[in-house]
């Protein structure tokens, strides 16, 4: 890929989202970081309605990271809605999140997601996670054609 890789994540709390711009900025992992607030936020970034209608303003992401428990549209609702859609269905989704239930990991894989991990409270451990994560899905696995 000749340019950042483009990651649209929904993350309600703030300290996470700190917490990741930071883990990926130390990491050198060369991507536009996106990060919204809930799933009805996600939904219109990639319809491009409301506030994000101007496609300049809301480029299509290579990849998505989803929380199960957000306010409004939680991340399975949101999984759901991706995965069901065929301009979008394509984008890999990542499910990244404190929930550990076995039923949140099952009605995750039958919505669709590409995989589900189970975010650590360490950030050392978070830090090592991300590289999990840079390794394989910006260097090992192929991405599909970005469409817009």
């Amino acid at each position: 890929m000749n340019r950042p890789i483009r990651i649209l994540m929904a993350e309600d709390n703030p300290a996470d989202q700190e917490i990741t711009r930071r883990v990926i900025t130390d990491m050198g992992i060369p991507s536009d970081l996106k990060i919204l607030e809930d799933g009805l936020e996600v939904m219109s970034y990639l319809n491009r309605t409301e506030v994000y209608s101007d496609p300049a303003m809301s480029p299509r992401p290579d990849f998505i990271m989803l929380d199960i428990n957000m306010p409004r549209m939680n991340g399975k609702e949101t999984l759901e809605a991706i995965k069901s859609n065929p301009d979008l269905k394509s984008i890999p989704v990542v499910m990244l999140t404190t929930s550990s239930f076995e039923k949140d990991i099952i009605e995750s894989y039958e919505l669709g997601v590409n995989a589900y991990i189970t975010k650590p409270v360490d950030i050392g451990q978070f830090f090592t996670l991300m590289g999990n994560l840079k390794h394989f899905w910006f260097q090992i696995a192929e991405l599909p054609p970005n469409g817009g």
